[in-house]
């Protein structure tokens, strides 16, 4: 995918444990702006995705555990529009993605333990905007067929549907984000003692 960066990270070990950069100031090529950086923890089997910024870069370095990461590049100018990366990035395949602006990513942990991605974005998060609804929009099934036209936690990281849940049973509001989307999830049956 056009603008999509890789850089192969260097652990560097002795007695007392190890050392892992991940962005640097002088990577000329990477480094741009500094924004902020966080943790996503992702447990194992569970996955985060569809979305995209409108304004900042992403830069994803897999610290612990692995993570089957995903982008898909749906821009209508771009030479590589309808192209799919995937990449095994994690603790086994120490690596720096970068996710240029308007590119779809998602990931899935594929480790039995818990996934920590560490992502150093070139703009800071908005408190108190609706950033889920003004910087991220979900995926829309016309804009890539390939991939699962509904919410995103009823599919993998490729889009293959899992059947959705039953919607007999006094149906309770989606928790996810995006509020719009539409599905509903089951309530817990009521314990009786």
């Amino acid at each position: 995918i056009e603008g999509v960066k890789t850089k192969p990270l260097r652990l560097i070990p002795d007695e007392r444990g190890f050392v892992l950069e991940i962005l640097r100031a002088d990577d000329g090529d990477l480094f741009t702006k500094f924004g902020q950086v966080y943790v996503s923890a992702t447990y194992p089997g569970v996955v985060k995705a569809w979305h995209y910024h409108h304004a900042q870069v992403d830069n994803f370095a897999c610290i612990a555990g692995m993570v089957k990461l995903v982008l898909v590049d749906t821009r209508p100018d771009s030479p590589t529009n309808g192209a799919i990366n995937e990449f095994f990035v994690g603790a086994q395949n120490p690596m720096l993605v970068q996710v240029p602006k308007l590119v779809y990513h998602g990931w899935k942990c594929i480790s039995p333990e818990t996934a920590l991605v560490v992502n150093v974005p070139t703009e800071p998060y908005r408190r108190g905007r609706r950033v889920h609804r003004q910087q991220f929009r979900s995926l829309r099934a016309e804009s890539a067929s390939r991939l699962a036209p509904h919410h995103a936690r009823q599919a993998d990281i490729r889009g293959a549907a899992r059947k959705p849940a039953r919607r007999d049973r006094s149906p309770a509001p989606c928790l996810c984000p995006w509020r719009h989307c539409g599905w509903r999830r089951e309530r817990p049956a009521r314990r009786t003692f």
